[in-house]
This record gives structure tokens, sequence and C-alpha cells, in this order.
């Protein structure tokens, strides 16, 4: 399972589905055993299959010891560091996958000039190093003063990276998928009322601006394959032209308005997997 410190707002709906996976692959035969992080970083893992929902630095070292060993674990260590906001932008910017103008920063420097040379105005400063964990790690600034000092309190605070995204403007669009399954789910959360932050208010109520919700899942599933995660989920923005930019990408979301549906595919998704991996 998931630390409680890395389902920040979010502890009851993470654990929910994850039993729920957990009840569709006893259902289907499987004999499953639920860890807590605490528990699987201290354990002596027996198990060759590994369903991994967790995030701390240790248990993803100890997720990707076990793939060395040749066990299965989705999703995978390396997948789940992939997610942190540094080695994420790098991975789909670098892979053309739409994602906003960014900078990869130092916080200790200045960076306003390079702000300035950008041509960036509104912006968001992400910790570069983790997963978000608290409200500030992830943060909406109105011009480049305002990052500075935003880039000042993660220095102070012992971040010592960040990511700079170009603010988009359009519809925030959320969306969960499942590597391999029909499963594909998106919403706009700000109109559901859905929210960890509240940082769906910049975007503020959707337009509804029509687009290609093939592309959607298209650009959804080739993030996935890139970043190496078979369970995903993440927002993205709609342009007012139909263009579509994925700003975050996550392992293993909570899947909250349809997890009935999504445990079921995760199930399917890891019994498709374990099959593949038995012919090896």
């Amino acid at each position: 399972m998931r630390a409680g410190a890395y389902s920040p707002n979010n502890i009851g709906n993470d654990a929910a589905i994850f039993n729920a996976a957990a009840d569709q692959l006893r259902r289907r035969g499987c004999e499953v055993t639920v860890y807590s992080e605490e528990q699987f970083r201290t354990a002596d893992i027996s198990e060759d299959i590994v369903l991994a929902m967790c995030r701390e630095q240790a248990s993803v070292g100890k997720l990707v010891a076990l793939e060395e060993q040749g066990r299965l674990v989705v999703n995978s260590g390396h997948g789940i560091s992939n997610c942190t906001r540094e080695r994420m932008t790098r991975i789909l910017l670098g892979n053309g996958i739409p994602h906003p103008e960014s900078l990869i920063v130092n916080t200790n420097e200045d960076v306003r000039p390079r702000l300035a040379e950008a041509g960036f105005g509104p912006c968001w400063i992400k910790r570069g190093d983790l997963h978000a964990i608290h409200k500030e790690d992830v943060t909406y600034c109105r011009h480049a003063e305002e990052a500075q000092d935003v880039l000042h309190e993660y220095f102070y605070r012992g971040i010592s990276r960040a990511v700079i995204n170009r603010h988009l403007v359009g519809d925030l669009v959320k969306f969960y998928g499942v590597a391999g399954q029909p499963f594909f789910h998106w919403f706009y959360p700000y109109d559901t009322g859905h929210s960890k932050y509240g940082y769906e208010a910049v975007n503020g109520k959707s337009q509804g601006y029509a687009f290609d919700e093939r592309e959607l899942r298209d650009i959804c599933g080739r993030a996935a394959d890139v970043m190496d995660v078979r369970i995903y989920g993440g927002d993205c923005i709609v342009d007012a032209d139909g263009s579509i930019s994925i700003i975050d990408f996550n392992d293993w979301p909570s899947f909250a308005p349809c997890r009935a549906e999504a445990g079921a595919a995760i199930a399917k998704c890891v019994i498709k997997a374990i099959r593949e991996w038995k012919k090896k």
C-alpha cells in the first residue's frame, strides 16, 4: 500500500482502489497478501509478483531490487521514479509527448533572467526530486518575482531542484488509464468539485473546448509507455483549438470517480502481465 505521507488529502481513496484491485485479483483465483509500505520495507518478500502503490524512496529502491532478481513488479519501481517531476519532464519532452515548455533549475539560482529570456509570464513551480507531499510542492506564480520567492522557499526547505512549467490557458482535464485495457476515464475536475489542493481554480470553469478523445487516449498511452507505468493517471490542458498537453502524469492515482471499473481493469492488467512474465 502507499504510506499516508504520500497520499495527501487522499488516504482513503488510495487505500480503496488498492483494496479494490486486490479483491478483483482474489476473485480471479489469485492469492493476495497486503503489506503496508512500512511492512514492505522491512519484510523478507517471498512473493514473485508484487503489485506496488508505494512511493517512498526506500520502498522504490526495494522494488527495483526485486525486479533485478527477476520478479514481476507492477508498477515498476523505475516507472514510479520516472513520475518525479524532473525525470517526468525530461522523459515527456524528450519523447515528443505534448508538455508545457519547461525550465529545470537549481533552487538557489536567480531564475528571473531565464524566465524573461524564455518569455514566461504566469508559471508553475514544482519540486523536482520527489512526488508532491505538501501543497507547497506545486505552486502557481503570477510573475517572475513571485517565482523567485517560491524558489527561495524551496531552497530553505532543503529542495535543491525544481521544474518551472509555463502556465497553459484552457480546460483542465483529469484522466485515468490502465495499459493494455479498454478502460479509460476522463472528466473536468473543477466542474465536479474533484480537488486535492484547490489548484483547479486557477484555470477555472471548463469551457468545453472540443477535442479528439482518441487523441487524448493515444497521448496518455504513449506517455505511459515511455514512463514505464501501467497503472496511471494525470492532468492535461485542452486549448481552445483542441490541442492537448499533459501537465502531470502519476503512477497509480486514486481513480476515485471510477473505482469499480478501474479495480477490474487493474486486475486484468496484472493477470495479463503475469501470463507474459511466465512465458519468459
